[in-house]
């Protein structure tokens, strides 16, 4: 079995589902699985970085943005913006001052600073990116080069509806969660396995 392009993908599928009247809808059992995997995978192949020059208090959240890692101003030296929830941000004084910015929220599209940028800054976000969609045109992502037995397993999964309590379901399930939480336990523990603890004193 070969599961490194969409086609083989979509082969291995058809292939576990042991089905010939579903080639129209394996496509859609994919993307169903992609966007599951958006939901609950974070592994750093799918970090990536947005910077911005903003002078205004809005920065225009990216298109792929699943979650933010790290944001700060690229100031010198660097300053970290902490988040606030949308109400804690609204009632935050600071929102209505001019100044260095020293926390952010988001609403649907936009990320808001606080204090409101007295000069242009550069805005600087590390966060968990939305892998473009597989299609015949888009053979591989991070999905299909990282995890492709999630792919596989969460494909098949969404195939419940055609499938009809079928008895596989229940270990596609098993190997699917085992994967999904394979990778992120793996992929924390390869980041911060052999440093050292230590302690930081914040300040006011």
């Amino acid at each position: 079995m070969s599961l490194s392009n969409y086609s083989d993908l979509k082969t291995t599928v058809a292939n576990y589902l042991g089905r010939s009247d579903l080639t129209t809808q394996i496509p859609d059992f994919i993307t169903l699985a992609e966007i599951r995997l958006q939901r609950l995978l974070r592994v750093r192949q799918m970090i990536s970085t947005f910077t911005a020059s903003t002078s205004t208090s809005t920065v225009t959240i990216p298109s792929d943005f699943l979650e933010a890692r790290d944001v700060y101003l690229d100031t010198s030296p660097r300053r970290a913006l902490n988040y606030l929830t949308p109400s804690s941000f609204s009632r935050d004084a600071r929102t209505h001052e001019n100044g260095l910015p020293v926390f952010y929220t988001s609403n649907a599209t936009q990320f808001l600073l606080a204090p409101n940028p007295d000069s242009a800054y550069t805005f600087v976000m590390n966060y968990y990116a939305k892998p473009p969609a597989l299609s015949d045109s888009n053979t591989t992502n991070v999905f299909m080069t990282v995890c492709p037995d999630a792919l596989l397993y969460g494909a098949l999964l969404e195939a419940e509806p055609y499938l009809m309590n079928d008895a596989r379901l229940a270990v596609w399930s098993r190997l699917f969660e085992s994967s999904v939480e394979t990778l992120n336990t793996s992929d924390e523990q390869s980041q911060f396995s052999g440093v050292p603890l230590s302690m930081a004193i914040g300040s006011r």
